[in-house]
C-alpha cells in the first residue's frame, strides 16, 4: 500500500540558511539512509530507509512524498538505491520471506521503478543458498551499457562463533536490468568470520571503471582489500590488493549510538575531469584514539595497483572530537568527490551536526561545510542506521542522514548551495605540505603524508627529543608533484618518547612531532 503524504517544506529553518535542511519523514522510525537522483533530470529524485520507507521527490528535494515498499519475499532493511541510463530506479534490500516461503536474510532482492513511475514492478532477487544469510548489499551500474553489478556479504550463519562458520564477499550482474542475475561467485581471497565485527568481511561496495572495470573493496581481518575485473565480472584477480589496515578494525564504538562501524565506500571518476580513472575509498576509523573518530579517503591512478598516501577529510585538526558514519560519491560531470558525515567539532558532550566535505583536486585536499541548521543528540537506545547518503550530479548535490529529536528518529536533506563550495575552495597547493602523523601516538609504525606542487627534492630527516639525528631514519630523493608518504618505524627509534619528523624543500622546511609508545 502506497501512503501518498506530500510533505511539502514544513522544516522550519534560519532565515537565509547556507543549505537549508528539507524534512522528508518521521513515519515508522526511519534510519540507515540511501538516495540517488537521476543524472539525466536531477529533480528526480528518491530515497530510502529502514526497513520499507520509500520517498519521491520531482522538484529536486523540495518536496516529498512518502511510500511503502513491498515486496513477496519480505522487507528487512539495508536499502541501496541507484539509477542507470534509462531514467529507472533501481532498489536493493535483504528479505524476511513470509513463513514457510523461507528464511531470514535468505536472499538480495531487487526492486525497479521506470520513468518516475512511482511503480516498482520489476521485482527479482539473488544469492539464496540453502541457511546461509545474505546481508550487506551494494551495488553500482555500468553508465555505457546499463549492466548492474552487486556485492553482498554471505554467512554461513550469522552472528556464529564457531571457527567452521565463515563469511565471503558475493558479486553478481544482470544484463537485463535486474530481471534475471548470474550465478554468486566469491571474490574474496580470505575468509572472514560470522560474529559481524573486525574480522567478518563485510562493506563491498562495487565501482565502474571508465572501460567497464568493476573495482571492489571491503573490510575484514587483512584491513581494507581490493579486487577488480577487467571483463565485466566473469574472472578476478588471483590476489586481493591490500589497500589500508585501519588501526583497531572497522568495528568501534562512539558514545550515544547503538552501534557504528568504518565500512569502506568505493567510488572512480568516470567522467571527463583531470582526475578521469581515479579510484577513490573513504572509511572512518580511530586510529588517532578511541576519543577521536576521522574520516579518510585513499586515492589510486593506476586502476588500484597501488594506493596514494590516505587524507584526512575533517578539517578539525587538533580536537578529539567524533567523526563518523561517512558516505561518499563522485560527481561524474566535474569529477568533484563528495563525503557526508556526522560531526561532534563544535562540542564537548554528544550533540552532532552533518558535515559535507568536497575535494576540488582528486582528494589531495577538501573544503568542510556544517550543512545541518541545528545539531541533534543521539541515544544509544535507539538505532541511528549503519550509513547514510549522499548523491550528486552536475553540481546537484543531495545528502540524506537520519536524526533524533525527543524520541522521534526522522530523515532529512539539505539543498547544499554550490556556490557557496566554491567560495571556500582552498587555493593552490602550497610548494610543500606536510600533515600529521597516522597513527599518532604510535606503537609500530607512523605515516605522514607530504604533497609537492612541482617534481623537486625532498629531505627527510627525523630528531628525537634532545635534537639528535635518528640513524637511518633520513630520506633524500627526487619525488613528482602529488601525494607521497613517509613511514617512520618504531624499531628506528631508540626508545619511547618525541621525535620531530622535518621535510626539507629548496622553499620551504616542515616540521610534525608524533610520538611512540611502548
Amino acid at each position: 500500500m502506497i501512503f501518498f503524504l506530500l510533505l511539502f517544506v514544513l522544516a522550519s529553518h534560519p532565515v537565509g540558511a547556507q543549505h537549508p535542511n528539507i524534512f522528508i519523514s518521521s513515519l515508522n522510525q526511519p534510519n540507515e539512509t540511501s538516495i540517488a537522483l537521476y543524472p539525466g533530470n536531477t529533480d528526480w529524485m528518491v530515497a530510502a530507509a529502514n526497513n520499507y520507507n520509500g520517498y519521491y521527490s520531482s522538484d529536486g528535494g523540495y518536496t516529498w512524498t512518502h511510500f511503502a515498499f513491498n515486496s513477496p519475499w519480505g522487507i528487512n532493511g539495508d536499502p541501496v538505491l541507484v539509477t542507470d541510463t534509462a531514467g529507472s530506479f533501481y532498489c536493493f534490500h535483504l528479505s524476511y520471506p513470509p513463513s514457510g516461503g523461507g528464511h531470514w536474510l535468505d536472499r538480495i532482492v531487487c526492486q525497479r521503478m521506470d520513468g518516475f513511475s512511482q511503480n516498482w514492478s520489476m521485482q527479482s532477487f539473488v544469492g539464496t543458498n540453502g541457511a546461509k544469510h545474505q546481508d550487506k548489499p551494494w551495488a553500482a551500474i555500468d553508465a555505457h551499457t546499463n549492466r548492474l553489478y552487486l556485492c553482498w556479504t554471505q554467512f554461513d550463519r550469522y552472528g556464529s562463533t564457531q571457527p567452521s562458520d565463515s563469511s565471503n564477499i558475493l558479486f553478481s550482474q544482470s544484463s537485463d536490468r535486474g530481471q534475471t542475475w548470474s550465478a554468486p561467485v566469491r571474490i574474496n581471497g580470505v575468509a572472514g568470520d560470522c560474529a559481524d565485527s573486525d574480522n567478518t568481511v563485510e562493506g563491498a561496495v562495487p565501482a565502474v571503471g571508465p572501460n567497464g572495470q568493476v573495482y571492489v573493496s571491503w573490510a575484514g581481518p587483512q584491513g581494507i582489500m581490493f579486487d577488480r575485473s577487467l571483463d565485466g565480472g566473469n574472472t578476478w584477480l588471483q590476489q586481493d590488493i591490500p589497500v589500508y589496515a585501519p588501526t583497531g578494525g572497522w568495528d568501534y564504538s562512539v558514545p550515544g549510538l547503538y552501534r557504528a562501524n568504518g565500512l569502506p565506500v568505493t567510488a572512480c571518476d568516470t567522467g571527463s575531469s583531470p582526475y578521469h580513472g581515479s579510484i577513490y575509498v573513504n572509511w572512518t576509523d580511530q586510529g588517532n584514539g578511541t576519543d577521536n573518530t576521522d574520516v579518510w579517503v585513499i586515492r589510486s591512478t593506476d586502476g588500484g595497483n597501488t594506493w596514494q598516501a590516505p587524507v584526512r577529510v575533517n578539517n578539525d585538526l587538533g580536537l578529539n572530537r567524533h567523526q563518523f558514519l561517512s558516505w561518499m560519491c563522485v560527481d561524474q560531470a566535474n569529477g568533484q568527490v563528495y563525503v557526508v558525515f556526522y560531526d561532534r567539532r563544535n562540542y564537548d558532550q554528544q550533540n552532532t551536526d552533518v558535515y559535507l566535505a568536497c575535494s576540488f583536486d582528486g582528494g589531495n585536499s577538501f573544503t568542510n561545510v556544517k550543512i545541518s541548521e541545528t545539531p541533534f543528540l543521539p541515544s544509544s537506545g535507539y538505532f541511528m542506521g549503519d550509513y547514510i547518503g549522499v548523491s550528486a550530479y552536475n553540481q546537484v548535490v543531495r545528502p540524506v542522514w537520519t536524526r533524533l529529536d525527543n524520541g522521534q528518529l526522522s530523515v532529512w536533506t539539505a539543498l547544499v548551495n554550490h556556490q557557496l563550495l566554491m567560495v571556500s575552495k582552498p587555493e593552490a597547493l602550497p610548494m610543500a605540505s606536510l600533515e600529521d602523523g597516522y597513527p599518532n601516538p604510535f606503537r609500530d609504525e607512523t605515516r605522514l603524508a607530504f604533497g609537492l606542487s612541482s617534481a623537486q627534492e625532498v629531505c627527510i630527516e627525523v630528531f628525537d627529543c634532545a635534537g639528535r639525528p635518528v640513524k637511518d631514519s633520513g630520506v633524500k630523493a627526487y619525488f613528482p608533484a602529488g601525494k607521497h608518504e613517509y613511514v617512520l618505524s618504531a624499531g628506528l627509534c631508540p626508545g619511547a618518547g618525541i621525535y620531530t619528523v622535518s621535510l626539507q624543500t629548496k622553499d620551504a622546511r616542515l616540521v610534525k612531532r608524533v610520538v611512540l609508545t611502548r
